[in-house]
């Protein structure tokens, strides 16, 4: 069954791509596990929750509330990902990390589209992004990338310099 949202409004930028926000869950500060979403459209199928940015919404906000929408969790909203651009379906997707603190036994999307979620490792995600989201592989090359550079650097990033 396909979600639908008929008093949604989609929010565009400035270039004309829809603007969307996602969260990559993690069970731990250790993030070696992601929790992903059965797609509304093709349910055997495997995504990372996410949906598009309301009007006057920040994206952090959309990224919380869809979450709790299609995955039943809430937690510790962390870093920023970065914007994920996607020109096949024209939009981008700023992408969060959150530490899953609570797994609600029922929520919306259960509920009402029989929406299920599972905790993956990032590699078996991966593997799971690649039949359905390809594009959203990146969200977890991102955060192997930025979870590496958090823990293997103590060092400080350097300031700019004014010239």
């Amino acid at each position: 069954m396909v979600k639908e949202k008929p008093n949604s409004t989609r929010i565009y930028d400035k270039d004309g791509f829809r603007r969307r926000a996602a969260c990559i869950c993690v069970r731990s500060d250790a993030e070696a596990e992601v929790l992903l979403v059965t797609s509304s459209r093709r349910p055997e199928l495997w995504i990372v929750p996410g949906g598009g940015v309301e009007p006057e919404e920040e994206p952090s906000v959309t990224a919380v509330r869809e979450v709790l929408e299609e995955a039943g969790v809430v937690g510790k909203l962390g870093r920023c990902l970065g914007v994920f651009e996607n020109r096949e379906h024209m939009h981008r997707t700023e992408v969060f990390v959150m530490t899953v603190t609570n797994e609600l036994e029922e929520w919306e999307d259960s509920r009402s589209i029989g929406r299920k979620r599972q905790w993956f490792s990032i590699d078996d995600a991966l593997t799971q992004l690649a039949l359905h989201k390809p594009t959203q592989r990146h969200y977890l090359m991102q955060l192997r990338h930025s979870k590496s550079n958090t823990t293997t650097s103590n060092t400080p990033p350097a300031s700019p310099t004014e010239t």
